[in-house]
């Protein structure tokens, strides 16, 4: 019995039996393993501490150590992503070896669940209303919140629909309250709240009725957002080409017969490059020049001082504004303020002490180092050797100040998968892409979720592309949204 499988326009036949071997599941949609051949690699906590010590970007805003060709926007933008394909509820202390009985609470696809609830029939409280003969019916458009003056300028005197809607104690109404843990996530979050918006404007004014185009906004909307993903961010921390040629060939690792799942290799590793990727100052806007990353999240309804508090205020106060202009590319020819830090096995020094968090937990590379290991993922050099790509040397790995570390612990020949993969990242794509375990695992499980997914423009429409306005015709970036969106910098330079 054959399985035909599409890939942008392509067809490679597989039998079920050899995809079964490949998947590592039976299909659950929700985690499991794209090697589950391999062993997993044991490291005693005491080996991990000292490893997840030496991996600290000190200091964490040197030039020395900017990745130029990212801009710190992708860093937000890859958290948002992270939300809209992850959810594990699991305590880091219950994690064990069997992904396949960890539910994933989010869908594993790119499909803005996070932005759209279950809709407007069964999530009526993130949509606006108009009121009408005495009612008040939901529009096609997301709620938008609004900011609380701050009186800094004729600008912040005013209140902005800059903000997250919130409830009386402050909480966002979205559908994922992870997104408003820092500043940076929850102003991305409003971003695509914005987008289908403006997409609903653009609709209407092309003729179309506002009270029967939700559907097609929110198809627009979400085709838009995974071409961005896979052609923007992706192919920026991997290789430019990267996901054509993949579709052109097949996927070779990430494969399923019916359901994508979630790959621990990608959840608990390859996608955990964003830590490394934070800077520890940000130009947020020309109020706060620059801003440490701590004070982001005192900003907000779910990781201020107090759940919901907001610095005080009952929403986001209107000097908190974002200024897009230094997050990404949206002035033609110029480079954002903030660059994301290299991709390498250093993260910054605030996430080396998290905040509410005790003893060795509050260290985030070693609550990723031990994630790994609770998980039973198996060493990067396993990886390299399943996939038959080039694998880092014992003298490589052993390099540099966090390399001697690795190589007094045996790390520099066994290496944690997520460690190896930011090792690899510094070695063979000098710290501004990934190397070809982590690019290969990124592309795949990316491609094949928005493969997987049977309203994305893979599975509708392979050869679709982009339709709205960009600044180059058939393609569309991050850049392009929040141009198409027209709210690049509220308050002024």
């Amino acid at each position: 019995m054959k399985n035909s499988i599409a890939h942008g326009g392509h067809r490679r036949y597989a039998t079920l039996e050899s995809l079964g071997s490949l998947s590592g599941n039976k299909d659950p949609g929700l985690f499991g393993r794209m090697f589950p051949k391999l062993k997993p690699l044991k490291i005693d906590d005491s080996e991990l501490l000292e490893m997840a010590e030496a991996m600290k970007d000190d200091p964490g805003d040197g030039p020395s150590g900017d990745n130029a060709n990212v801009p710190a926007g992708f860093t937000y933008l890859g958290q948002f992503v992270d939300h809209d394909i992850t959810l594990d509820t699991t305590p880091l202390d219950q994690q064990h070896v069997d992904p396949l009985s960890v539910e994933n609470f989010r869908s594993p696809k790119l499909d803005l669940d996070s932005v759209y609830g279950q809709g407007p029939g069964v999530s009526p409280h993130l949509y606006a209303r108009k009121r009408a003969g005495g009612g008040f019916p939901l529009t096609a458009k997301l709620l938008i919140g609004k900011t609380e003056p701050t009186g800094d300028d004729a600008k912040t005197e005013k209140v902005l629909p800059n903000d997250l809607p919130r409830n009386a104690h402050g909480r966002a109404l979205i559908g994922d309250e992870r997104n408003d843990e820092n500043l940076l996530v929850a102003q991305t979050h409003l971003a695509f709240l914005k987008f289908h918006n403006a997409v609903v404007d653009h609709l209407v004014k092309g003729g179309a009725d506002e009270s029967s185009v939700f559907e097609e906004a929110k198809r627009i909307t979400t085709w838009h957002y995974q071409w961005l993903v896979l052609y923007d961010f992706v192919e920026r921390i991997t290789e430019p080409g990267l996901i054509d040629r993949i579709r052109h060939e097949g996927r070779k690792f990430y494969r399923f017969k019916t359901t994508p799942y979630m790959p621990v290799e990608f959840s608990a590793a390859a996608y955990r490059l964003g830590h490394s990727m934070v800077r520890e100052n940000y130009r947020h806007n020309k109020h706060f020049d620059p801003t440490s990353f701590a004070l982001l999240f005192l900003f907000t309804g779910k990781s201020g001082d107090i759940a919901g508090d907001l610095g005080g205020f009952s929403t986001l106060p209107s000097n908190w504004v974002i200024n897009w202009h230094n997050f990404h590319e949206t002035k033609k020819n110029s480079k954002p303020a903030n660059a994301s830090r290299k991709l390498d096995p250093f993260i910054a020094p605030e996430l080396h002490t998290l905040p509410g968090e005790q003893g060795s937990f509050a260290n985030l590379a070693f609550r990723n180092l031990k994630r790994g290991v609770n998980l039973g993922l198996p060493s990067g050099q396993d990886v390299a050797k399943a996939m038959k790509v080039s694998v880092l040397t014992a003298d490589e790995m052993a390099s540099g100040s966090d390399g001697k570390v690795a190589k007094k612990h045996g790390m520099h020949k066994k290496t944690p998968l997520w460690y190896y993969i930011l090792k690899e990242a510094q070695i063979k794509g000098d710290g501004d892409r990934l190397g070809p375990v982590g690019c290969r695992i990124i592309a795949e499980v990316f491609l094949g979720i928005v493969h997987g997914d049977h309203d994305s423009f893979l599975w509708k429409h392979s050869n679709w592309s982009p339709e709205l306005p960009s600044s180059k015709p058939g393609k569309f970036t991050m850049a392009d949204m929040l141009n198409f969106i027209g709210d690049q910098n509220p308050l002024g330079n």
